[in-house]
């Protein structure tokens, strides 16, 4: 096998990784009746650290508006979030977490340290700070090529 044999099967190898670490991800977060779908956005604002525009975090999340939508619907019955009008934007929703969804957050850290510990069992720490620079450069060239 070349180099470039190496380099053409790197976004196969990304893309079969990813679609398989989320898999497990969705397992060990089923119990907790979370999917992708719900997990995704609630730990995205668990980030932000406070209320996010919808808008934004379709963006963040990476799921069309429309389906954001229904998602929001099912964690807001849930009582996991609440969405509120936006003071700069009468159109746009400002999407918070609520109290509620703090113990479902501390699940959900715990389930994924514990898989992530799996996962990279017996790769250096310094490795996986490597796989994140390439893996942060490979987030900028994309966007680079996206504009």
């Amino acid at each position: 096998m070349t180099a470039r044999d190496d380099c053409n099967n790197l976004g196969y190898d990304l893309s079969l990784a990813s679609r398989r670490w989320r898999a497990r991800v969705d397992q060990r977060l089923a119990p907790v009746g979370l999917t992708q779908a719900k997990w995704v956005p609630l730990r995205h604002l668990w980030r932000a650290g406070g209320g996010l525009p919808q808008h934004r975090l379709a963006e963040h999340a990476g799921i069309e508006g429309p389906t954001l939508v229904r998602v929001l619907d099912e964690l807001e019955r849930r009582g996991l979030i609440k969405r509120c009008d936006s003071d700069a934007d009468r159109r746009s929703k400002i999407v918070h977490l609520t109290d509620k969804a703090a113990p479902l957050l501390d699940e959900i850290a715990v389930r994924l340290d514990e898989l992530r510990e799996e996962v990279l069992e017996g790769v250096p720490d310094e490795d996986v700070a490597l796989l994140h620079r390439v893996l942060a450069r490979i987030m900028q060239n994309l966007e680079k090529a996206d504009r």
